[in-house]
């Protein structure tokens, strides 16, 4: 079975969440690249027409111009061990949640025959979860990697975790995944 592992919007304004899952990502990316398994990583952000009234946009309504990440600015920026993971691998810019969504994630993922994907980073209750649920309803088996995802609480993080392998898919440790893909 084709296998892709996606990294979700590992950045800078994030970097709080990460202390546990980081050192986990960085080994899925490194294991990944070895088998020569596709790597694919998400940046989330917003331009300056997506924070500036009248809002359209639904994560900048709900979160305000100065709670939403704006592209290009410190913040927006990949964390550097995975800008260094993420080197010549694709980069898909999102503005929302679902990293399928105004997106070419689907099209990668299809002109590169991927049945299966491996999903973690943050926030494992918002982005991670749902682009790991947007890629099951697209038919992807799909994988959540529990200790390489973060998030503001760890109720939070285990309420993303409990309600995506009830219907999606299973929910693994980072040394299942190892173990598993070859």
């Amino acid at each position: 079975m084709r296998v892709a592992l996606l990294v979700i919007d590992m950045q800078e304004v994030f970097t709080s969440m990460t202390h546990e899952c980081l050192p986990n990502i960085l080994k899925l990316a490194s294991h990944f690249k070895a088998h020569d398994y596709p790597r694919i990583f998400t940046q989330h952000g917003h331009t300056k027409e997506e924070l500036t009234p009248p809002l359209k946009n639904q994560l900048v309504k709900r979160w305000g111009p100065s709670g939403s990440i704006a592209r290009g600015s410190a913040d927006w920026e990949l964390m550097p061990d995975i800008a260094k993971a993420a080197h010549g691998c694709p980069i898909v810019a999102k503005n929302t949640y679902d990293a399928f969504i105004n997106t070419n994630l689907a099209d990668i993922l299809k002109e590169q025959n991927i049945e299966r994907v491996v999903v973690c980073g943050v926030m494992t209750d918002c982005c991670v979860d749902t682009t790991a649920r947007s890629a099951f309803n697209r038919g992807f088996e799909t994988w959540l990697v529990k200790d390489a995802c973060g998030t503001a609480t760890k109720k939070q993080h285990e309420a993303g975790l409990v309600g995506f392998g009830y219907a999606f898919g299973e929910v693994l440790k980072t040394a299942d995944v190892l173990e598993r893909i070859r």
